[in-house]
């Protein structure tokens, strides 16, 4: 099955999955999803992610975080940059999600990295998610 936007489709996936208390999701493997997941991990929006299989049939399996009463460890997750519209931001106008409480993900010339960290670098690029 081809998408015309896989990145929307693993948030949608993660979105879907966190809405009916699941504790993974699965969903074709990129290495633009893998970056993506490592990031979340790293944030702690997520508890873990896994890749598997080999060749053209790699999975990436998200492994959903939750609190102590079902707290959800992603409180929203929103696609800002899609195959239509593509949102790029300098390094002197990196986005900043709630007042810094959340993060936007980032595709730079220097890797996959969250605001705080582009602005660290100085650096700008495609505006991928908002997640908070």
């Amino acid at each position: 099955m081809s998408l015309s936007d896989p990145i929307a489709d693993m948030l949608t996936r993660v979105r879907n999955a966190h809405s009916a208390e699941l504790k993974v999701t699965e969903m074709p493997h990129s290495r633009m999803k893998s970056e993506i997941a490592r990031i979340l991990k790293r944030e702690g929006y997520i508890r873990d992610y896994t890749t598997e299989g080999s060749g053209g049939k790699r999975i990436l399996r998200v492994y959903l975080k939750y609190g102590p009463n079902q707290e959800k460890g992603i409180q929203g997750i929103r696609r800002m940059s899609r195959p239509g519209l593509r949102r790029y931001a300098g390094a002197d106008k990196l986005p900043r999600v709630l007042n810094g409480m959340g993060i936007a993900v980032l595709s730079t010339s220097t890797g996959v990295m969250t605001d705080k960290e582009a602005r660290r670098n100085k650096v700008g690029g495609e505006v991928l998610c908002y997640v908070w």
